[in-house]
This record gives C-alpha cells, structure tokens and sequence, in this order.
C-alpha cells in the first residue's frame, strides 16, 4: 500500500502537465461511467493505481458491462471521451484490450470485459495478478469489484 507521502514523491517524476491529464482523464472516465447503467465496474489498475506512474506510464482501467459489444465495436464512446485515437485492440481472454492515445501521447488502455472477470469462486489468476498489481475502485455500483479486492 502507497502511503500518500510517498504518493507525492511518485508524481514528482511527473511534469506536473502530464499528472494534471492523467488526473484529469481519471475523472472524466469516472464521471461518465457513472452516468451510465451498463457499466458494472471501473476499476483503475496498474502504476497510476498505485500511485507510481512514470513520464512513459499509460492509464489502465478495466471497464466491466453488461453490453461489451457496445464498448468493443462502437467507438462513439472513446469519442465522447476524447481517448483519441485507437492504436491497438487485442483479446487477453475474458478482457478485451482497446489502446487508445490522446493527442499529446499519453495512452489509455481500457480492458471491457463482463461483470463474470470480477467472480471470485475462485478468482482467476490473470485477474488475480492484475488486482495485486495495484488496483483502485473508480465505479462499484453493485459491490462485485469490492468483493474482488477483498478476495485477492
């Protein structure tokens, strides 16, 4: 676990332009996945999770939903987001890999996948590995990415 002291030396190796977007996007991808009823989960993952985020480091957050063709064939909503361009989409199993970057470079993974990435008799080890990692609730409507952390 970071503490928030040592958070603050970590975004120290950050311009403080590139933590401003990094905070920046988090929040918008937040704000709408809140706003919207088939998004189960947002969880935030990876360096920016542990508060550890590097100048090279991209944003990871897994998007569970209950209407995956929607995120994974439309891109109307990385539009809305302003994700920029797409510049990868691979299948990592039960995750679906969409690679967006922005216009100045910072790069946004989102991992859509269905509300099943998050069971936990028994957690998956690749979903296992992910949360250990580093992970942060962002969107936890019903409880089953909370349940997800507790069990890893």
């Amino acid at each position: 676990m970071v503490r928030d002291d040592q958070a603050a030396g970590f975004r120290g190796a950050l311009s403080p332009e590139r933590a401003a977007e990094i905070d920046e996007v988090i929040a918008r991808l937040t704000r709408w996945a809140r706003g919207r009823e088939d998004i189960v989960g947002l969880l935030l993952v990876g360096s920016c999770a542990r508060n550890a985020p590097r100048p090279d480091s991209d944003i990871d957050v897994v998007l569970l939903t209950t209407d995956e063709p929607r995120y994974l064939h439309d891109t109307a909503w990385a539009k809305e987001l302003g994700l920029g361009e797409l510049i990868r989409a691979q299948s990592w199993g039960a995750i679906t890999e969409r690679r967006y970057s922005t216009a100045s470079g910072l790069e946004v993974e989102v991992g859509v996948g269905a509300p099943t990435w998050a069971k936990t008799d028994p957690v998956d080890p690749g979903t296992h590995r992910v949360v250990t990692d580093g992970a942060r609730l962002l969107h936890d409507p019903a409880g089953i990415l909370s349940n997800l952390l507790a069990s890893c």
